[in-house]
């Protein structure tokens, strides 16, 4: 093998033109990147400006504006409450001391005067410690701090940082430093429920801005930082560190004198004031039906609006309704109630579906489900209504006439149908049926007309189609569904309106913080029985006010309709009432501390629809429509034709034969005595259907034994295999 031979060694020329090789690669390089800086450059300066120049400055947010929303009764100008209150009143930068001003400036942004609104060390100190994993960080001067609580929100995203540092510049242009400082200085939270620095030295000092010194400058300007945290009256040494703060501060930066510093500290304070919640009492389940309204589809006002828009809400609670309301809570039942005894009582104005009083407990902290709205009660014979007008809409008169014998075997029950008691009544009509809500007459007609008519004559009335066990079986005709009382009450109010369904509603209007117009309530006018239908029924449900089992209701004094209703055991009690002008519902209910349904009991005697429900039902009403016209109803054109043979006689017979387990002298009757009294029997009438729940979705009973109710029959019907199961039968 050959030896290698050995490289040449290189030529001078070839070493001068290989040294120059690096030294043109490196310029070009340079050249390069350098042109990639000086684009960069000119793209970011480009790009600057036009950020700058597509910033236009906002109106205002409400916050600064009109910080309250305000909640009206339909008067318009008697006040029920308010959402996310704001303290504030404005003041100009002349009131307020100038040694006040210096304090906030040491706390806030020592270069005010001398930055452009922004301070680029200080939001790359935020941005650094952001992206870092540090602590949030504003990087903020005074003018940034008022853009955001003026202009934006308070939202920690890179795009509000973003225009907030665009619209700070722009605002720094715009106006002075001084108008930039006051309305800083009125709109800034500082702690106590006060916007402002105004309202913030009444609430820390009780005295005007004008009369602040030094030192309570200083600790004005110290709670910024932590309003909550830094009040002194919750933590006074955390307070004294920040006020030294900032009266070092103003020494460095030449605003007080080391005289009137070594003079000034931590200020006394006057206790801070306990605003009344505006939730308190029966009030705060009006505004929390509001809010909910306000925040629905239906309005569709968000929190953030809401709670800072200064929006002025006219709602359609009666001032006078609502104390009659409360008034007849206090009057008409005993102070000694059980824990766990529920009380809901509501008013729809027919014509437009605007609830006018709504009673939902006692007081809303203490409890703040609404008993009105949320709770659901076994409805018991209030239903009944619903099969009388799916049997009048098939042609059955309301002389048709039936057995009103108990007990009574009837088609699609497993075991004969009891009348309360067992009380036995001759052949009798509907009206008579009605007003002494016989079982076994509902029974029968609720055979002929099909449970899913009733059923869905519920439904057009005013149930949802959700309502618990609401089902299309035979027993439904005796209240096996729970509905809640609002939802009885629209039922009633579209009987009141002759069959026009409004449905209900509590906002009547929304303004705007500018007075500008932006929500209308309007009735949905919807017929959903014909007047001739509404006039029989109406006629029938006076019966049970002119001599039946709320003949108690004729204390009123003018014409009224309605029904009684109590659930299996007396777990719920219930008078659904009308006139024209106005539809109420009186439940009453008991829950357990396990959330049970308990038997409602006042007294020695037991609840029932015929005793205090009718009574708190006529004295709201009494008081809720004085001086308002009386009104008669339609007189009745008996639709149809009649079905059985003539009643016996004009009056029903009566025959009570005791059940076994029940005497005719021990048990409550939903009938009324004679002539109606303005103090409760000592022991109160009806028994009842299986009772309300807390929860709107908790289910009601479902034994399926057999239950001795008034109105409710004692049996459970036959199931047919497409049908829905009942719960334990209801009563009156």
């Amino acid at each position: 093998m050959a030896a290698r031979r050995p490289a040449p060694a290189p030529t001078r020329a070839a070493t001068k033109a290989a040294a120059r090789r690096p030294k043109r690669r490196g310029r070009r390089i340079a050249a390069w990147l350098g042109g990639l800086v000086g684009l960069g450059l000119v793209l970011g300066v480009g790009g600057f400006a036009a950020a700058y120049s597509l910033t236009d400055i906002p109106d205002p947010n409400a916050l600064a504006d009109a910080q309250v929303s305000t909640v009206y009764y339909s008067d318009g100008t008697t006040e029920i409450g308010d959402f996310a209150t704001r303290n504030r009143e404005s003041v100009t930068i002349d009131q307020v001391p100038l040694v006040v001003q210096h304090a906030v400036l040491a706390a806030e942004d020592r270069s005010f005067y001398e930055n452009r609104g922004v301070s680029p060390t200080g939001i790359a100190r935020a941005v650094w410690n952001n992206v870092s994993g540090g602590s949030q960080q504003g990087g903020s001067t005074i003018t940034q701090q008022y853009v955001k609580n003026y202009f934006l929100t308070s939202e920690r995203t890179y795009k509000r940082k973003f225009d907030e540092f665009f619209l700070s510049l722009k605002i720094d242009q715009a106006q002075s430093k001084s108008e930039t400082l006051q309305d800083y200085l009125n709109t800034v939270y500082f702690g106590r429920n006060a916007y402002g620095i105004q309202t913030a030295a009444q609430a820390y000092f009780g005295k005007d801005v004008g009369q602040l010194n030094a030192s309570e400058g200083a600790l004005l300007a110290a709670v910024l930082k932590a309003p909550s945290a830094l009040d002194p009256r919750k933590d006074p040494e955390a307070a004294t560190q920040r006020v030294d703060y900032v009266l070092d501060g103003m020494v460095s930066e030449g605003w007080l004198s080391a005289t009137d510093r070594a003079a000034s500290g931590l200020p006394p304070t006057v206790e801070p004031s306990q605003e009344p919640d505006a939730y308190a009492g029966t009030d705060g389940y009006l505004l929390s039906t509001v809010r909910s309204e306000l925040l629905s589809p239906t309005v569709g006002l968000t929190e953030d609006e809401l709670d800072r828009g200064g929006y002025r809400i006219v709602t359609t609670f009666d001032a006078t309704a609502q104390a009659a309301a409360v008034d007849a809570v206090a009057e008409q039942l005993p102070e000694d109630r059980p824990a766990g005894f529920q009380v809901a009582v509501s008013a729809i104005d027919p014509a437009t579906g605007g609830v006018r009083a709504m009673y939902g407990g006692a007081d809303f902290l203490q409890r703040s489900r609404n008993a009105v709205t949320q709770d659901t009660a076994q409805a018991g014979s209030t239903f009944k209504p619903f099969a009388l007008v799916a049997a009048l809409e098939d042609g059955i008169s309301l002389r048709s006439t039936y057995s009103g014998s108990s007990p009574m075997t009837v088609k699609g029950w497993s075991t004969p149908v009891r009348n309360f008691g067992s009380e036995s009544f001759g052949r009798i009509n509907l009206l008579t049926a009605t007003a002494n809500s016989v079982n076994t007459v509902y029974a029968q007609l609720n055979a002929a007309v099909g449970p899913a008519k009733t059923e869905q004559v519920a439904v057009r009335a005013g149930y949802p189609d959700t309502t618990q066990d609401l089902a299309d079986n035979p027993a439904n005709v005796l209240g096996t569904a729970a509905p809640r009382p609002i939802d009885v009450t629209q039922a009633y109010a579209t009987f009141a309106a002759q069959g026009v369904r409004n449905d209900w509603h509590t906002v009547a209007s929304v303004d705007d913080a500018t007075g500008a117009r932006t929500f209308t309530a309007s009735p949905t006018n919807q017929r959903v029985f014909s007047p001739e239908v509404m006039a029989d029924a109406t006629y029938a449900m006076q019966q049970v006010v002119q001599q039946g089992s709320g003949r108690y209701a004729r204390n009123l004094g003018r014409p009224a309709a309605g029904k009684t209703g109590t659930s299996n055991g007396n777990k719920s009690a219930w008078f659904a009432g009308f006139t024209p002008q106005l539809a109420a519902t009186v439940a009453l209910y008991q829950i357990g501390e396990d959330g049970s349904q308990q038997t409602v009991k006042l007294g020695s005697g037991e609840v029932t629809g015929g005793s205090y429900p009718v009574r708190v039902w006529t004295a709201f009403m009494r008081a809720a429509l004085q001086g308002q016209p009386t009104q008669a109803f339609p007189k009745p054109v008996y639709l149809g034709t009649s079905r059985g043979a003539p009643a016996a006689t004009s009056a029903p017979t009566r025959s009570r034969t005791p059940s076994p387990s029940t005497s005719a002298t021990s048990s409550p009757s939903e009938t009324a005595t004679a002539s109606p009294t303005e103090s409760p029997t000592a022991s109160p009438t009806s028994s009842a259907t299986d009772a309300p729940t807390s929860s709107p979705t908790a289910s009601a009973a479902t034994s399926s034994a057999p239950s001795t109710t008034q109105d409710a029959a004692q049996a459970v019907p036959t199931q047919a295999p497409d049908q829905r199961s009942a719960s334990a039968g209801p009563t009156g």
